[in-house]
């Protein structure tokens, strides 16, 4: 029994650390060329921060960092809104219309982002728009609302509506009653969402490709774009975003040690 449990235990700690170094060896070895003086993954240097002064140094892609960085959370900030009060919304509707809304707010998660792009580009030429500035925040916001939905639809299904009927019954008005008695109790949900929205904003390529308007880059289409037309410049702007991801994995590492921290904190607390 006690060799079974060895046995088990091993093979769980190798099944671990396979997952771990399939999802951050990539990221490490960013990161460790992030430090070498090379524009080419392969090839040997000396230690540098040449790479990180390039990063913002580079008018351009500061340029392309503050667009990136923009889109995704004024995107996030309206989809959080927009999913919410969507969330909210679905939770007091009748059964069949919570049904029905529920299963469509997943179609855009389903559907291929493609399909989601092309549809999009098609519905904004049929209303006779241009590809703007708001195109591309609209195609964003249709992107990452549903996921929104799903956060918060968790943590609106788990709060005690008794405590908003008490408050009506006390005179509150039904909006303070929800930013004083709603909103608290949801609000790990909408953060959650929030977080995940900028996170698919930034990442997102296709959509962004076929609602952005001309001249407006973000991280992720310069990349692609710089990617094909390969010359010098190119090659060095390139390495300036393994900089650029190692700061951005060390950002998120430290959020999520102190979002871990804080929660065992509450507990102890609560206990």
């Amino acid at each position: 029994m006690n060799r079974k449990a060895h046995v088990y235990k091993c093979l769980k700690a190798v099944f671990i650390g396979l997952v771990l170094l399939l999802l951050y060896a990539p990221i490490l070895l960013l990161a460790v060329y992030s430090f070498i003086d090379t524009d080419v993954i392969g090839t040997s240097g000396g230690f540098t921060f040449d790479h990180y002064r390039d990063l913002f140094t580079d008018s351009q892609v500061m340029t392309m960092i503050g667009n990136t960085l923009g889109l995704a959370f004024s995107s996030a900030a309206l989809s959080t809104v927009l999913g919410t009060l969507g969330a909210l919304g679905m939770y007091y509707s009748k059964r069949r219309v919570k049904t029905a809304v529920g299963a469509i707010s997943r179609i855009p998660i389903i559907n291929a982002e493609i399909v989601t792009a092309l549809s999009l580009a098609i519905m904004f030429v049929a209303f006779g728009l241009q590809k703007s500035y708001f195109t591309l925040l609209m195609g964003h916001m249709v992107i990452c609302t549903p996921f929104v939905v799903l956060s918060v639809m968790p943590k609106v299904k788990q709060m005690d509506n008794s405590l908003y009927e008490a408050a009506l019954d006390l005179g509150a008005s039904p909006a303070k009653a929800m930013f004083k008695v709603i909103l608290p109790q949801i609000i790990p949900g909408v953060i959650s969402g929030f977080m995940l929205a900028i996170t698919l904003s930034l990442d997102d390529y296709i959509v962004t490709v076929y609602t952005r308007p001309s001249g407006f880059d973000t991280i992720s289409t310069y990349v692609f774009n710089a990617t094909i037309r390969g010359n010098a410049h190119t090659a060095e702007t390139l390495s300036s975003f393994w900089a650029l991801t190692t700061i951005i994995f060390l950002v998120i590492l430290i959020i999520v040690i102190a979002a871990n921290l804080a929660g065992r904190r509450k507990k102890e607390v609560v206990k």
